[in-house]
């Protein structure tokens, strides 16, 4: 019994260490800009998307480090370990992996852009953009498309994002399936940052539903075919008792 009972201290132990280094190295968006304006000029900041999606926008002063990429451990070769370093990808996937490698190799400060590019954007901050003009949505063609059937289903997403990736299916399954009653909308975020920006859209996917121009659902993350339908299926009896 006593064999037990050290047995479940030393895995509570164990689990207590690993929550610890991962609060650890957890900071939040405001931690993470003020600690890039302390650094100035010091900065090294690493983007960790594809070259692609770093040449349509990134945080200014950036340098691509695509996993990918044949000069990727060229471009960690030529970086100071005892400088500050600010590591993202579009959400936390690529820069969990990217952060975790710099912290093995011994740099001494590597901070994680919590949420991602995504959260950067919808939360205001500024980034280097090279999306032509005439493509992105302004807010009054937004609220245009809100309004263009009486339930409306708006995806932002984006194409290099996995988990917006493993919606599309839900949804094409939806749009092509008799009595939906939702039109659905995709917005590609990179394409609409500054909408992202103004709509506070902090996280990729995020479907918003809108009942005659009025928000009535927001959901960020993987949602299923059966909850969709069913947000929508509720809101289209509400549209059809304020018709009767």
């Amino acid at each position: 019994m006593k064999n037990v009972k050290l047995i479940i201290a030393g895995l509570l132990a164990m689990m207590w260490v690993g929550t610890h280094a991962q609060n650890k190295n957890a900071i939040s968006l405001a931690q993470f800009n003020a600690a890039l304006k302390q650094a100035g000029s010091n900065a090294q900041i690493l983007d960790a998307r594809g070259n692609e999606e770093f040449l349509q926008n990134h945080i200014e002063g950036a340098v691509n480090a695509d996993q990918k990429a044949a000069n990727y451990q060229q471009v960690l070769d030529g970086l100071d370990k005892t400088k500050p370093t600010f590591v993202y990808s579009i959400a936390n996937g690529r820069s969990s992996v990217l952060s975790a490698q710099l912290r093995t190799e011994g740099f001494k400060a590597v901070y994680e852009l919590p949420g991602g590019l995504a959260n950067w954007i919808g939360s205001g901050y500024p980034i280097v953009s090279t999306t032509k003009k005439g493509v992105s949505l302004s807010l009054a063609q937004y609220q245009e498309l809100t309004g263009s059937a009486d339930l409306v289903l708006i995806d932002f997403g984006s194409k290099y994002c996995g988990a917006c990736k493993r919606l599309v299916p839900v949804l094409d399954s939806l749009k092509s399936k008799p009595g939906f009653a939702a039109k659905v909308i995709s917005i590609e975020e990179y394409d609409n940052t500054a909408l992202a920006k103004q709509l506070k859209i902090n996280v990729l996917p995020t479907l918003v539903l809108y009942r005659g121009k009025k928000e009535v659902w927001k959901k960020s993350g993987l949602s299923s075919t059966a909850q969709i339908e069913q947000i929508v299926n509720n809101n289209k009896t509400k549209l059809a008792s304020a018709v009767n």
